[in-house]
């Protein structure tokens, strides 16, 4: 009897780790579609970008910039008018994976300020990548386009009905 306990009992335990295996897979998410095109290249999952040169995030699930006006932190689809030279295909981006950064970002500015003015990070427009053939172009608004410069061009491409191609020619 005790033999037929311990044989159950091993059979129940194997089923149920095998069952946790099984839920780790399919909690485990790639948000490689969901990066804009100026999305640094190398990560399968982001949560935010950091852009040291004009100290905001990008929320990448969310297609949001969060930056610091008026002492709150602010989410908005565009960049506010002051961050309007700012190309986001040049900056440099930090991965950051946690909840709500900029709760943090006095620590984040230090640990990143020597990447402010840096400008060699491959983006995922320019990878040759087979990962990135299908990325995110536009944002959640009905596939509007971000213009290279932080700003939606509402899929109208720059003034000569070309597509700006991220270089801020609006």
């Amino acid at each position: 009897m005790k033999k037929l306990i311990f044989a159950s009992a091993l059979v129940l335990s194997s089923l149920m780790f095998k069952t946790a295996d099984a839920q780790l897979k399919i909690n485990f998410n790639l948000n490689i579609g969901s990066q804009p095109d100026w999305g640094p290249t190398g990560y399968d999952h982001v949560e935010y970008y950091y852009m040291p040169d004009i100290d905001a995030y990008y929320y990448v699930p969310g297609h949001q910039y969060i930056y610091l006006q008026n002492n709150a932190w602010v989410r908005t689809t565009t960049l506010p008018a002051r961050y309007r030279n700012y190309d986001v295909y040049h900056g440099y981006k930090v991965v950051i994976n946690q909840p709500d950064p900029w709760r943090n970002n006095t620590a984040i500015r230090a640990k990143y300020a020597r990447y402010k003015g840096v400008r060699t990070q491959t983006v995922i427009r320019d990878s040759r990548d087979k990962k990135y053939k299908d990325h995110w172009h536009g944002d959640a608004n009905g596939g509007h386009y971000d213009n290279g410069r932080g700003h939606d061009d509402h899929g109208r491409g720059n003034d000569h009905g070309r597509p700006d191609r991220g270089h801020g020619h609006n």
